[in-house]
């Protein structure tokens, strides 16, 4: 019985329509991110990554052919098993640089937060979808914003404030595609624009022994504009050392384990090369055909994404496929801007690029449910 109901699932899906393109580009990406993990840290490390890459392309194909319907079913059970993972970090995470993100499990670290954010995904997708008709009451609208505000509140706790603003930003997409009336975005914006602007000047204001935000973080956001904060200072010396780097790298760069003494990477100027400083370490090396090549991969990603959520059938996919393609065009803006000193510093990894197998694993599980989606077609483009 299970047998014929596998063949029957594979029998309603169309595989002429399968996104062949998005698969080539997620593999390409991650295939260069291994390369320069193996110059950036140890081939140790970039042993690890092409196992998960091979997991992570063989999950990918699983969850891109289990029954739609299956995976959407347990949305609550996603939300609370998010919950119970991010409470657990907060009671017996591993800390480290200041944040409590990780869970040890032997020699393996695993980072609740990268699951969090698609978890949180296909839930708001189903939620606000299921209940379509009831999106734009009062009622409806507090009831969406607790059950966000709850995980959103714990993601902040560890504290992992790149990673709130990807799940707010996702949350935001998912809103707008479901149907939130224009008139309910306006006032929205019309009440957080002056808070946000409080809390900004707040911020600035505020001494670091004694500002609103924790003082590392604060240290992080006034080092990027006062040069006279010495700790704040160093902390943006990193960033500085980055674009350095970039800078250095030229047109083809320096090469893949160069042994360069102009090296920004060999001099040990740039810390966590491997994950959130990654695409330095791409500019350096491989230049700017490097950082353009990793540029354009990251936007047809992204732009596949967003195709398939157009031609999806349903809302649920929809929702799913343009949240996810916000989530890659978030986190790589935010990497990419800390890397060549657009935003201040903040820690987030680089998607299919960064080392970190729960990262990877986690992005490729992502893909597995845009192609699932895109197998579903409703209209061609």
């Amino acid at each position: 019985m299970n047998l014929k109901r596998i063949i029957d699932t594979l029998k309603s899906y169309d595989f002429r329509t399968l996104d062949y393109r998005l698969i080539f580009y997620v593999i390409a990406l991650s295939v260069l991110g291994i390369a320069v993990i193996s110059s950036a840290a140890s081939p140790a490390m970039a042993k690890k990554q092409i196992v998960g890459l091979i997991g992570g392309v063989i999950i990918m194909f699983v969850v891109s052919l289990v029954k739609y319907e299956f995976i959407i079913r347990y949305y609550w059970l996603m939300y609370f098993v998010n919950l119970a993972l991010l409470v657990s970090v907060k009671l017996f995470g591993a800390t480290w640089l200041g944040a409590q993100r990780w869970i040890a499990i032997g020699n393996f670290q695993f980072q609740p937060s990268e699951v969090s954010k698609l978890l949180l995904l296909i839930f708001f997708a189903v939620l606000l979808s299921n209940n379509n008709q009831s999106l734009n009451s009062v009622k409806f609208l507090i009831f969406a914003l607790v059950m966000f505000a709850i995980p959103l509140s714990l993601v902040l706790l560890q504290p992992d404030l790149s990673t709130s603003i990807v799940i707010i930003c996702i949350f935001c997409a998912i809103m707008f595609v479901s149907g939130l009336h224009s008139k309910i975005i306006k006032r929205v914006f019309l009440v957080i624009l002056p808070l946000a602007a409080v809390f900004i000047a707040l911020i600035f204001i505020l001494p670091a022994d004694k500002n609103i935000i924790p003082e590392y973080q604060y240290n992080r956001l006034i080092g990027f504009y006062d040069a006279n904060n010495e700790v704040a200072a160093k902390i943006r010396y990193q960033q500085e050392n980055a674009v350095t780097a970039i800078a250095g790298g030229g047109f083809s760069g320096k090469g893949l384990n160069n042994d360069s003494p102009t090296s920004v990477k060999n001099a040990n100027f740039i810390s966590e090369p491997e994950t959130d400083f990654i695409f330095t370490i791409i500019g350096e090396e491989l230049g700017f055909i490097g950082t353009l090549a990793t540029i354009v991969l990251l936007g047809l990603i992204i732009f596949e994404c967003f195709r398939i959520g157009y031609r999806a059938r349903e809302q649920i996919g929809r929702s799913i496929a343009v949240g996810y393609g916000t989530l890659i065009a978030v986190q790589s803006f935010i990497n990419i801007g800390v890397n060549t000193m657009i935003i201040p510093n903040t820690g987030l990894t680089l998607p299919f690029v960064s080392y970190g197998l729960s990262s990877l694993i986690t992005s490729f599980v992502g893909i597995g449910l845009i192609l699932n989606v895109g197998l579903r077609k409703k209209i061609t483009f």
